[in-house]
C-alpha cells in the first residue's frame, strides 16, 4: 500500500541528458514536462496521462517541441492491451497496459502501482514507449523484480538494468544514471 501521491514532484536528468521533469500527480492522472539537452539536441515535452482505478493507462496525451518544430500525439487504450495511436488501431502494441515516456523518470511508477509483487519476484511488464523527440512509439519489453519495499531491479531491452528506488508513494527517487529526485 503506497502513501498518497504528492502535489509535485520533480527530478534533474543525470549523465547523458541534461535536464529535468516536474510531474502533477492526482488521482487518475499524472500531468509533467520535461526539458532537455541530449546528444546536442534541445527538446521539451508535456504530458498528461490518465489512469484507471488499477493504475492501467487509459489516454497519454504527449507534445514535444524541437527546433524542428511542436508535433503532438495522443494514444488511447481499452484497459485491456488494445491501443490506438492518433485514432489509428495499433495492434504491434496489443497487450500492454502501461505507458513509458522516455523523457520521464515518474512512468516507472505505473507498474509499481499496478503490481502486487512480493520480494524476489520478476515480472515482465512490458510498455508502450513514447520517444521523446519526435514522439515515434513502440514496444519496450522491461521487468522489474521486486527486491524490497522501495527497490526494483528493472531491466529493459539492449541490457540496460539499474536498480530502481521509490518513496513510500511509489515515485521514483533514485534512476541511477537517468534521474535523481530533487522536490
Amino acid at each position: 500500500m503506497h502513501t498518497p501521491l504528492p502535489p509535485f514532484a520533480a527530478w534533474r536528468f543525470v549523465d547523458a541528458v541534461d535536464g529535468f521533469e516536474v510531474v502533477y500527480p492526482a488521482p487518475g492522472r499524472l500531468r509533467g514536462h520535461t526539458s532537455a539537452v541530449e546528444d546536442g539536441r534541445a527538446y521539451a515535452v508535456a504530458y498528461e496521462v490518465t489512469l484507471d482505478d488499477a493504475w492501467r493507462t487509459r489516454s497519454v496525451r504527449v507534445g514535444s517541441d524541437t527546433v524542428d518544430g511542436p508535433r503532438s500525439t495522443l494514444l488511447l487504450s481499452d484497459g485491456q492491451g488494445g491501443w490506438t495511436v492518433d485514432g489509428v488501431p495499433a495492434p504491434h502494441l496489443d497487450g500492454l497496459v502501461d505507458v513509458d515516456l522516455e523523457a520521464s523518470a515518474c512512468t516507472n511508477t505505473l507498474p509499481v502501482h499496478r503490481l502486487t509483487l512480493p520480494v524476489g519476484e520478476v515480472v515482465a511488464t512490458s510498455a508502450v514507449y513514447v520517444q521523446a523527440a519526435d514522439l515515434a512509439v513502440r514496444r519496450l519489453d522491461q521487468t522489474y523484480r521486486r527486491l524490497d519495499d522501495h527497490r526494483f531491479a528493472y531491466t529493459s531491452e539492449g541490457g540496460f538494468e539499474a536498480v530502481l528506488t521509490f518513496d513510500a508513494s511509489g515515485l521514483v527517487l533514485d534512476y541511477p544514471g537517468i534521474a535523481v529526485r530533487f522536490a
